[in-house]
C-alpha cells in the first residue's frame, strides 16, 4: 500500500492521534475572539469534532506549506464538491450502521450492514474515479489518490467489492409466496411464473371514471420491523439456507471493513472544508485573503489589507462596511506601539495581528492581499481583566503577576500582544513599569504589538514602530478606523476628549457668551 497517513499532517507516522491534537483552547483564543471564529467555522460539523485541529498549530514550516498545498488544490470547486459528495455518502453509511445496533432481529441486521458496505464501497469507486480526472498538486492529494488505487487493487477491497455485489444479486432473486388463512400465515416457495397485473389492469381499463383513492399500502424505506414481519423473514430464510448461510458469514468476516486511513481522512479533510466554506462569504463581499509567507527565523513581517476576521463576520451579517489596515515590521523593528482615541479601532487591530499570526500556524489562507508572518514558538495576550476578587490581589498585582509569567516564558520567536495595560495606576507609575516591561521584550527580542495611551513608549527605541488610530481630518470625533504608522501626537486624543467634555474653544466661547 501507498506510505499515506494523514491529509493534515505531513509526518504522522507512528503518532497516536491524542498526542498531536490538543483538546482545549489556548488560553489567548478569547482575548483575540479566536473562540468565536472557531466557533463560526465549525457550527455546522459537530459530528466532524474539529475543534482539535483548530487548536492544534504546526511547528515548523514544511508542515504548513504541505496544508497550503491541499487547500490549493481544494479550491477547485470540482474537487471540493466531489470531496463533499464523499462526505454525504460517508455520512450516510455511519447513519447505517448507527441503526444497526438499534435493530432487534438478525437477518435485518445482516441486510442492513450489506447495504452499509455497498455504499462504502461504491464511494470509494467513485472518489478514484473523480480523483483520476483531476490534475492534482499537492503532496497531500497526490498521496491520497495512489493510496486509494493501490487500496481498490487490494485483496481486502477486490473481495469486499465483488462479495458484496454477488449477495445483493442473489437476495434479490428470493421470491416467496404468503398464504394468509385466519389467523394463519404460511411461507412457501414462489411456484407462480405468470404476472396477471397487466392483464387485470386492461380488463378493467374500461371502468375507469375518475381518479379514486388508493388503498395499496406503500412499503417505507425505514428499518422498523415487527414481529410478524421477522418470522416471515426467518422461514424465508429455512427456504433458502445456502444464501442467508453466506449471509451471515459475510456480516462476521468483514465487522472490520472501514479502512482506518480512509475513514481518518474523511474526518480531517473537512478542516479544510468548513475554513474554505467559512470565508467565502467574505471573498463574496470583495475581501482579501491570501497564502502568507511562513519563516521561523525572519522578523521583516508585513499583512497589507488586513482585517479582524470576527469582527467581519459580524458586520456582514449586518451589512456593514469593514475597515482593512496595513502593517510592516522591517530591519531590527520588532515592537508595533499604538496610540490614538478610544474606539478609534486600536483593539481591533491587536485582535486582527493576533488572529493573523495564528491562523497562519494553522496553515490557512489569512486575511489580506499579501503577508509574510513568523512561525512563532508561543502568542500571548495580556488584555485588560475585571479585578479577581478570588485572588484577593489589586488589579494593578493581577496584571504583574501575568505579565511576569509571560516575560518567564517568551524567547526571541514569541509574539506578545499587549492591550491598555496599567489603566489601573498613574500615568507616571504606567510609563516607569511599561518602559521596564518593554526594555525586557527588546532585550528578549520578541515581536510584540501594544495598545497604550502612553504615547512616550512609541520612541522609546529604535526597534519600536509608532502606529496611530485616525480621525476625520474635517471632524476629529469621527473615527476612520484606519490605523497609519506615524509619530504619535496625542492631538486626536485630547481633541476627542475636550469635545466629549465640552471644553474645546468653541464650546467654551459659547458659554462665556
Amino acid at each position: 500500500m501507498m506510505d499515506f497517513h494523514s491529509i493534515l499532517f505531513k509526518n504522522v507516522e507512528g503518532a497516536n492521534e491524542k498526542e498531536i491534537l490538543v483538546s482545549e483552547a489556548p488560553d489567548f483564543f478569547t482575548d483575540l475572539n479566536l473562540d468565536q471564529i472557531i466557533d463560526a467555522i465549525t457550527t455546522e460539523k459537530d459530528e466532524y469534532n474539529l475543534k482539535p485541529f483548530f487548536y492544534t498549530r504546526l511547528d515548523n514550516v514544511d508542515a504548513i506549506i504541505y496544508r497550503h498545498e491541499v487547500m490549493r488544490d481544494l479550491e477547485n470547486l470540482t474537487l471540493r464538491n466531489d470531496i463533499k459528495l464523499f462526505a454525504i455518502n460517508m455520512d450516510k453509511m455511519r447513519k447505517y450502521l448507527a441503526q444497526i445496533d438499534k435493530l432487534h432481529y438478525n437477518y435485518q441486521k445482516q441486510r442492513v450492514f450489506l447495504d452499509t458496505i455497498e455504499i462504502y464501497c461504491d464511494v470509494i469507486n467513485s472518489l478514484i474515479h473523480q480523483l483520476s480526472k483531476l490534475d492534482l498538486k499537492s503532496k497531500g492529494f497526490l498521496q491520497f489518490r495512489e493510496y486509494l488505487a493501490c487500496y481498490k487493487k487490494s485483496d481486502t477491497f477486490t473481495s469486499l467489492n465483488e462479495e458484496t455485489k454477488t449477495l445483493i444479486t442473489s437476495l434479490s432473486s428470493v421470491t416467496y409466496s404468503i398464504f394468509i388463512k385466519n389467523n394463519s400465515v404460511t411461507i412457501g416457495l414462489d411456484e407462480t411464473d405468470i404476472d396477471y397485473t397487466d392483464e387485470v389492469e386492461k380488463t378493467f381499463e374500461k371502468f375507469k371514471q375518475e381518479v379514486v383513492e388508493d388503498y395499496r399500502i406503500k412499503f417505507t424505506s425505514t428499518f422498523r420491523m415487527d414481529h410478524v414481519e421477522a418470522n416471515i423473514l426467518d422461514r424465508v430464510a429455512k427456504l433458502y439456507p445456502e444464501i442467508f448461510e453466506r449471509l451471515d458469514s459475510y456480516s462476521k468476516k468483514h465487522v472490520n471493513f472501514l479502512d482506518k486511513t480512509i475513514a481518518v481522512f474523511d474526518r480531517e479533510i473537512q478542516f479544510y472544508i468548513a475554513y474554505l466554506d467559512y470565508i467565502e462569504q467574505f471573498k463574496q463581499s470583495g475581501l482579501n485573503f491570501c497564502y502568507p509567507k511562513i519563516s521561523d527565523k525572519e522578523k521583516e513581517i508585513y499583512d497589507y489589507e488586513g482585517f479582524d476576521l470576527a469582527l467581519a463576520n459580524k458586520l456582514i451579517n449586518e451589512q456593514s462596511s469593514i475597515v482593512c489596515n496595513d502593517f510592516y515590521l522591517k530591519g531590527n523593528e520588532r515592537i508595533i506601539v499604538i496610540t490614538g482615541p478610544n474606539q478609534g479601532g486600536k483593539t481591533t487591530f491587536a485582535r486582527a495581528f493576533g488572529q493573523l499570526h495564528y491562523l497562519a500556524s494553522l496553515g490557512c489562507l489569512v486575511p489580506g492581499k499579501e503577508a509574510k508572518l513568523l512561525l512563532y514558538d508561543n502568542l500571548f495576550t495580556l488584555f485588560e481583566k475585571e479585578e479577581n476578587i478570588i485572588t484577593l490581589h489589586g488589579k494593578l498585582e493581577d496584571d504583574l503577576v501575568r505579565i511576569h509569567h509571560v516575560l518567564d516564558q517568551s524567547t526571541a520567536n514569541s509574539i506578545i500582544i499587549m492591550n491598555e495595560v496599567f489603566t489601573s495606576t498613574t500615568l507616571q507609575d504606567a510609563l516607569f513599569l511599561s518602559k521596564v516591561i518593554m526594555e525586557k521584550i527588546i532585550e528578549l527580542d520578541s515581536i510584540s504589538l501594544w495598545v497604550t495611551f502612553i504615547d512616550e513608549l512609541s520612541s522609546l527605541s529604535d526597534k519600536n514602530v509608532s502606529m496611530v488610530s485616525t480621525v476625520d481630518p474635517k471632524n476629529v470625533a469621527l473615527r476612520t478606523f484606519k490605523i497609519v504608522r506615524k509619530p504619535a501626537d496625542g492631538f486626536a486624543y485630547a481633541i476627542s476628549i475636550a469635545r466629549k467634555y465640552q471644553l474645546t474653544y468653541d464650546c467654551l466661547m459659547e458659554r462665556i457668551k
